[in-house]
């Protein structure tokens, strides 16, 4: 089969490999009709993630058709349209149980490896995402083995486009997460999103489907501001104004009562800070560039919330906690429980409330993949999401 892989730092390539096989009673192969470029995949392709190993398939945002099922397999059949959560969770274990789904006691192989670089308990195995998360084969690929498919996958019995329900794997729960765990109060907090990539705009969006008063979206980016004000967000371009000044000056003063970090390790800006941050992860003395993540802090309201969906990968620097000790924030952060939401969100979907459809502008074969890793790390063409068919002949890629 043809899959995308990854070859080395700020280098990924088609390639043929074996197909997938079952291993276990528990797993099916799907055949991937839908995937994704995920903005965590780009953390990879510039080698901020360690334990990445030159042959790797890469991503974890896909979806497609059930060909094969395990003997203990009880929910799914051959021909099951179905989705794919990002995280792989057997929903035996005690956090599967609470329905912290990435939590997974059980998927990941290599916690160890992750114990000893984080100093902690790790959580469930990835998709696609190095080996400090299992080292699991990802779907940029033309078939997937899904291990615990029974919880992994799940069926979509209604006539939506791949399109229309793809991004069920990851971003839109991300999102949506990211926002509910701000606990906004309806029709009076103001929630403002630092990031205004695929995660962001799914965040500005969910909180506003909770009930924000105002939500104000930061990036640098037109293209991706645009975006944003199409939704009714008000919007920051940080390298226009000052952005603390300008969130005070949008909230009489008291800045956001809940602010999302959707940029994660990879934030640009200006400053002291950033200057040190990327001088020191250039010589890899540290994995993450935190820029968002002090200006969440230093704009969030007193007693306020801040939400972190965007990935980091080690220890932080310079970390403003003395005004966040001083202002009573609260912190909500990790990976996304994405089998919690695929159904509720499913739900709006079909209602009508939401067209996941909005965010991708471009659309290509796995064969021109490698190249709009690129585009889109870079930010050129206006690209924000691509999504790709793993079975299209290459041809020119379509935008819009």
């Amino acid at each position: 089969m043809k899959a995308i892989i990854w070859q080395g730092t700020n280098k990924v390539g088609v390639e043929r490999v074996p197909d997938p096989t079952l291993l276990l009673s528990t797993d099916a192969i799907v055949r991937v009709t839908s995937t994704a470029i995920c903005g965590s995949d780009l953390h990879l392709l510039d080698g901020y993630i360690p334990s990445m190993e030159k042959g790797d398939i890469l991503g974890h945002e896909f979806m497609g058709e059930i060909v094969e099922v395990g003997r203990d397999v009880k929910n799914l059949k051959v021909g099951d349209r179905v989705v794919v959560p990002f995280n792989i969770a057997c929903g035996v274990c005690d956090p599967c149980r609470r329905g912290l789904f990435s939590a997974c006691d059980n998927t990941n192989p290599n916690h160890r490896m992750a114990e000893a670089l984080y100093g902690a308990v790790s959580g469930g195995g990835l998709f696609g995402y190095s080996h400090l998360y299992g080292g699991y084969a990802g779907g940029q690929a033309q078939f997937v083995r899904v291990p615990f498919a029974d919880v992994g996958c799940f069926k979509i019995e209604s006539d939506l486009r791949d399109e229309q329900v793809l991004f069920l794997t990851d971003i839109f729960p991300t999102g949506y997460q990211a926002a509910e765990q701000c606990g906004i109060i309806p029709g009076r907090d103001v929630v403002a999103v630092f990031g205004a990539g695929p995660v962001g705009q799914f965040a500005a969006r969910s909180a506003m489907m909770l009930g924000a008063a105002h939500v104000i979206v930061i990036d640098r980016v037109p293209e991706r501001l645009n975006m944003a004000e199409a939704a009714g967000a008000q919007t920051i371009n940080y390298e226009k104004e000052d952005v603390l000044v300008a969130l005070r000056d949008a909230t009489g003063g008291r800045g956001p009562d809940h602010v999302i970090d959707a940029v994660g390790l990879e934030a640009h800006g200006h400053g002291p800070g950033a200057l040190m941050d990327t001088a020191k992860q250039k010589a890899r003395l540290n994995f993450d560039r935190i820029t968002a993540l002090r200006w969440a802090i230093l704009s969030c309201a007193k007693g306020g919330t801040v939400s972190v969906p965007g990935v980091y990968g080690g220890l932080v620097d310079k970390l403003p906690m003395g005004a966040a000790f001083a202002k009573g924030l609260t912190f909500r952060m990790g990976q996304t429980h994405t089998h919690r939401y695929v159904l509720p969100l499913l739900e709006r979907i079909e209602a009508g409330q939401i067209d996941p459809t909005f965010v991708i502008t471009h659309r290509a074969s796995l064969d021109e993949a490698p190249e709009l890793y690129k585009t889109f790390r870079d930010k050129h063409d206006g690209c924000i999401k691509v999504v790709l068919d793993p079975w299209g002949q290459p041809g020119q890629v379509q935008r819009g």
